[in-house]
């Protein structure tokens, strides 16, 4: 007797349609070292996504709890200058258009090191943090950050709100896709937002995903691949609204979705119609639109060995920049190692001196590129090539060379 299908995680209908299978792959910012490998501690977990034919949420399965991959965590938001400035962009951007001052509150969920909250704090807004990473948060707490380390959800929320703590903005920049009960956590933001408090959300939108063959997104603590309508579909179960919406260009194509309780007197914008219109005529309400994925995989796999093949025959010596989740998503499923790929080049030291998971190949300081002295460069983090450039202008003093395989391989000269 064959096992039930699993059921989407929003709405509860069983999952029959698979959006790509990846096969089985380690938790993606779960870094080794060379004695885990010995010592067979490593473990690797199915990478399925699924599409709901209800709601049209895609999504992975869970393979280990939220606590094992997120209690202590290797990604610090403050590596990323660019990302930095995104975040103190916004700050200003909310401050201005909602005329937050010294009586407001600005609540950010999956706060990070502090990257984004530090800017309402130095514009003399009051802000806290609510981060389940105990080693961020701390970091976070040090910089001067006010930090709650939790979950969160409608307990947590429940628990701040009978603190008094009533948010005029919180702010989730990429973390709706990192929770298995999506509508437990938004039921929160209904629940910490002041009467007229507006809830952002930022993610990466499923559209750009599809277009641009972006797989190396997909990973174990992704749980969910987000459009509008599978995040209206989730609103609609909660107090909440979304009025407006914008299209940004990080993490390769996102959206900043803005909500408030139902409610509200926030008016719904153009923008927000015009989406929902763009999202219909690309069949996301659709399943026939999520079929075919998987084909354009193969298409970019088949592309990125071919070009390893050919640098190892011609003696090129292959690094890479960016110890990235989405990196090694993409060098796990493209089975890649060491022996094709002889380093990596990260800035965070908390990942400096360990391997890849699965890959294991080594993460070095971006002090030793002149060392190693790449041929190619791949730039793992893609969406960020323009940053890394930058960074890494010398491989042009030995006739180096940029790669970026997605969405399509492309060498770049200096």
């Amino acid at each position: 007797m064959s096992a039930a299908p699993p059921v989407c995680r929003s709405c509860g209908a069983p999952l029959t349609t698979t959006f790509v299978d990846l096969g089985e792959t380690p938790l993606a910012n779960s870094y080794v070292t060379a004695e885990d490998v010995a010592q067979g501690r490593e473990r690797r977990f199915p990478l399925h996504a699924r599409v709901c034919g209800q709601c049209f949420l895609v999504q992975v399965d869970e393979p280990v709890s939220p606590a094992a991959i997120f209690s202590d965590y290797a990604y610090f938001s403050s590596m990323s200058d660019s990302w930095v400035e995104h975040a103190r962009r916004y700050a200003l951007a909310m401050i201005d258009r909602f005329k937050l001052g010294p009586r407001s509150m600005v609540v950010e969920i999956a706060s990070n090191d502090g990257y984004l909250l530090r800017h309402f704090l130095a514009a003399g807004v009051p802000a806290l943090g609510v981060e389940p990473a105990a080693n961020v948060a701390a970091a976070a707490i040090e910089s001067g950050v006010p930090t709650e380390v939790a979950f969160f959800g409608r307990a947590t929320a429940e628990r701040l709100a009978a603190r008094g703590v009533r948010a005029d903005l919180t702010a989730a920049n990429n973390v709706l896709a990192h929770v298995p009960d999506i509508r437990d956590f938004v039921a929160g933001f209904a629940v910490l937002l002041a009467p007229e408090g507006v809830a952002t959300f930022e993610f990466p939108h499923l559209l750009n995903l599809i277009r641009d063959v972006q797989f190396d997104t997909i990973y174990h603590e992704h749980f969910s691949y987000l459009s509008l309508t599978a995040v209206e579909a989730a609103f609609a179960a909660t107090d909440l609204r979304a009025f407006d919406v914008e299209e940004l260009p990080t993490h390769g194509g996102s959206l900043r979705l803005y909500a408030c309780r139902a409610g509200a007197a926030h008016r719904q914008s153009e923008r927000l119609a015009a989406l929902r219109a763009k999202e219909r005529a690309a069949g996301l309400d659709r399943l026939d639109a999520y079929r075919g994925f998987a084909p354009r995989v193969e298409t970019v796999k088949r592309d990125f060995l071919a070009f390893l093949a050919t640098a190892r025959a011609e003696g090129k010596r292959v690094a890479a920049y960016g110890a990235a989740a989405k990196g090694n998503t993409f060098l796990n499923v493209c089975r890649v190692g060491a022996a094709d790929i002889v380093c990596v080049f990260d800035r965070s030291p908390a990942k400096q001196g360990r391997l890849l998971p699965g890959s294991h190949i080594p993460i070095l300081a971006p002090e030793r590129l002149a060392d190693v002295r790449p041929d190619y460069l791949v730039v793992l983090p893609w969406n960020l090539i323009d940053e890394i450039r930058s960074q890494t202008e010398r491989i042009a003093d030995w006739g180096g060379r940029w790669v970026v395989a997605l969405p399509r391989l492309e060498v770049i000269a200096p």
